[in-house]
């Protein structure tokens, strides 16, 4: 067995480990903390990928677990943040329902980046794009309309799911 292959699987579950803490912090009212977490889970999501390239050690598996890891710190923590600081107060049910939306639109996405194997462009905003915007919305919520947020997230939702082809960097 090719030990280096734990290298870029230990970025993706640190990955997963910032989402779920971001989670927690949502849990504990405290938005900006969660927010962060879901930013620093895209440093490492970026990282695991070029490092697993680097030590040539690619994978089926890291792949899997790399969108397992990024439906939860791009998808439901961003969610649950955005609706738990932004929509549950003002929104009540439609606003759970909006965020829900969006965390299931991220898992298609995912679903379908992963059987698609195309290497020229994303097929839709990557969910690695539209989580780390709502917790950048949250961070700056204080200059921003409550009708924005659930705006936004319907719009990245559809965004995600959509057939526009943007280019890969």
């Amino acid at each position: 067995m090719n030990h280096k292959v734990v290298i870029p699987n230990a970025f993706t579950l640190a990955n997963l480990l910032l989402g779920i803490l971001s989670l927690v912090y949502t849990m504990d009212g405290n938005f900006r903390l969660a927010a962060v977490m879901i930013l620093l889970s895209m440093v490492l999501d970026g990282m695991d990928g070029k490092v697993a390239r680097k030590l040539d050690v690619a994978s089926p598996f890291g792949k899997e677990l790399d969108s397992l890891s990024d439906l939860v710190s791009f998808g439901v923590a961003p969610a649950i943040l955005v609706y738990a600081a932004q929509m549950y107060e003002p929104y009540g049910i439609v606003g759970l329902i909006i965020a829900l939306i969006f965390a299931l639109c991220g898992a298609v996405r995912l679903a379908r980046f992963n059987i698609l194997n195309i290497s020229t462009h994303f097929l839709g905003i990557p969910i690695t794009v539209a989580g780390p915007l709502m917790a950048i919305f949250t961070l700056v919520s204080d200059h921003l309309p409550t009708l924005f947020f659930p705006v936004s997230m319907l719009l990245l939702a559809g965004f995600m799911i959509s057939n526009i082809k943007i280019p890969k960097i």
